[in-house]
């Protein structure tokens, strides 16, 4: 079943010189119940600007949001505040995402008292639970965040961002300050999580590997767009979209012969200055005349491989 539905969500904001920089433009994603989705792509790509206008954090310039049959872009406070229980998100840095003035048994409490749950007894009862889940000591809640490692920070985070029991976490780049050994640690923990808790995760990371290890399905953003999306599996084995390629091939192998690296020439466009046509077509060997002319739609394309992926792309 669906659970959250985007349609053409965009977001502009306006520069220095009042010239529109075109951080998100109109991306169309469903996640469904249960379903761990992850979202890739280069710094600057969009990805944190999706995974914030979809909760609302920033708001969007265009288009819907539609979770569970409403639309979280047309809520009032009093209704977003109500639907904010079942949206929540772990941010990328552990320590200045939590507020060192209090103690980690506050940090986790807080959203109860926020939005009411339960008395003081039932919600100190639901840190020490939390806290359990996440594989933290039932004493960690005295301490300060300070005296935690980064990974233990996350899971604090994460601990906190379940307290309501939420329906749809969004993981923006939630391993990708921590150290390889550490990751992985969180990376099972989020998955334990999931199969537990039956939760829907937009997961946001720059690293394919970790994608790929988490998610059944992965978008892949360019310039504010996604352009390929498809079950884990046939992006990772069988990638259509020259951008994907490329990202795919710089994915170091152990024991491996790894395949010839393509190498992107040039930087990412400037997103106040998009290119016409395709905005890939600057740094793509494969660029065509239409390329340069007119942008593809995502769609199944007629002579791509026999996957269930999406691209945009004129190649096929």
């Amino acid at each position: 079943m669906t659970l959250i539905d985007l349609h053409n969500l965009s977001k502009t904001y306006t520069g220095k010189n009042g010239e529109n920089i075109y951080a998100l433009v109109d991306v169309s994603l469903t996640i469904k119940k249960g379903e761990v989705i992850g979202i890739v792509g280069e710094s600057g790509c969009g990805k944190s600007t999706l995974g914030r206008a979809l909760l609302r954090l920033i708001e969007p310039s265009n288009g819907e949001i539609i979770f569970e049959g409403n639309d979280l872009i047309h809520m009032n406070k009093r209704k977003m505040k109500a639907a904010r229980k079942d949206l929540q998100i772990i941010f990328q840095d552990p320590f200045g995402s939590l507020n060192p003035r209090h103690k980690v048994g506050t940090i986790i409490g807080e959203p109860l008292v926020v939005h009411k749950v339960g008395n003081r007894q039932s919600q100190k009862q639901r840190v020490l639970e939390l806290l359990e889940l996440v594989g933290l000591p039932s004493d960690a809640g005295k301490s300060y965040p300070h005296e935690f490692s980064g990974g233990q920070r996350q899971r604090i985070a994460i601990a906190r961002a379940l307290a309501l029991e939420p329906k749809l976490l969004v993981a923006d780049e939630a391993v990708s300050a921590l150290d390889v050994s550490v990751q992985s640690q969180i990376i099972n923990l989020i998955a334990d999580l999931r199969k537990k808790l039956n939760l829907s995760i937009l997961f946001i990371s720059h690293d394919l590997s970790v994608i790929r290890h988490v998610s059944d399905r992965v978008g892949v953003m360019y310039l504010g767009r996604i352009v390929e999306i498809g079950a884990t599996e046939d992006i990772m084995n069988s990638p259509q979209h020259p951008y994907t390629q490329a990202l795919l091939t710089a994915i170091p192998h152990v024991g491996k012969k790894r395949q010839q690296r393509i190498v992107l020439e040039g930087e990412l466009p400037d997103p106040a200055h998009p290119p016409t046509g395709c905005a890939f077509h600057s740094r793509c060997s494969k660029v065509m005349d239409i390329c340069r002319t007119k942008r593809p739609e995502l769609a199944h394309q007629n002579g791509a491989p026999s996957t269930q992926s999406e691209v945009a792309c004129h190649l096929y």
